[in-house]
C-alpha cells in the first residue's frame, strides 16, 4: 500500500514511469472486470484503455480518503461499463469470448471450456445486477471485500451477503444445467 501511494504521488506529479507501473499493476484486473461485465473482448480492451486514459487525465484530483487507488480505478471502470451498457441496451451482447480462458491444444478440453463459459455466462445473467457486480469485482477484478464495499458504496456485510447469495444461485443454476445435460 505504501508503494502504491508513492507511485500515485509520483504519477500526480506527471512521472510517466510511475503511471506506467500503476497501469501494469492494474490493467489485467480492470480488463477482466470489464470483459466479464460486457462480454466482448475487443470492446473490453478499448474500454480498459479508456479507463486508464481517464485516470491519467484526472489523477491530480485523486485523494487518499479511505479509498485505495485500485478502488478508484474500478469506480471509473464501473461508470464506463454503465455508460456502455446504457448505449447497448437494445442490442444483444456477445457471449464472453472463450479466449479469456487459457487455451489448450486438446480439442476436447477447448470444447469443454467453451461450454463451461457459456453455462457460466447464462447462469450469471440470472443473478441480480448487484450480485453480478459483486461477482465481477471479487472474482474478475480480484478485489478484497473491503474494496468491493467501497466501490459499490455498500457495507462489507452487504457485500458478503450478496456474494454468498450469488454463489448459491450460480451453484444451483450450474447444477441444474449439468442435470439437464445428463437427461
Amino acid at each position: 500500500m505504501q508503494e502504491e501511494e508513492s507511485l500515485v504521488r509520483r504519477a500526480q506529479q506527471r512521472d510517466e514511469e510511475a503511471f506506467t507501473q500503476l497501469y501494469e499493476a492494474y490493467f489485467d484486473k480492470i480488463y477482466r472486470y470489464v470483459a466479464l461485465k460486457i462480454g466482448n473482448k475487443t470492446e473490453a480492451e478499448d474500454m480498459t484503455q479508456q479507463v486508464f486514459s481517464n485516470a491519467l487525465q484526472s489523477i491530480s484530483s485523486f485523494k487518499w480518503r479511505g479509498i485505495s487507488f485500485s478502488a478508484w480505478l474500478f469506480r471509473i471502470a464501473h461508470n464506463q461499463v454503465v455508460d456502455y451498457l446504457r448505449k447497448k441496451s437494445k442490442q444483444a451482447t456477445a457471449l464472453l469470448d472463450e479466449s479469456l480462458v487459457s487455451s489448450d491444444s486438446n480439442p476436447q478440453l477447448v470444447a469443454e471450456h467453451r461450454l463451461d463459459i457459456e453455462q457460466l455466462v447464462l447462469a450469471t445473467k440470472q443473478l441480480t445486477e448487484t450480485q453480478r457486480e459483486v461477482v465481477s469485482l471479487r472474482f474478475a477484478g480480484e478485489l478484497p471485500i473491503a474494496q468491493v464495499a467501497k466501490v459499490m458504496g455498500k457495507s462489507q456485510g452487504a457485500v458478503k451477503a450478496l456474494q454468498h447469495s450469488a454463489i448459491v444461485a450460480l451453484r444451483k443454476s450450474l447444477l441444474l444445467a449439468e442435470d439437464n445435460e445428463r437427461d
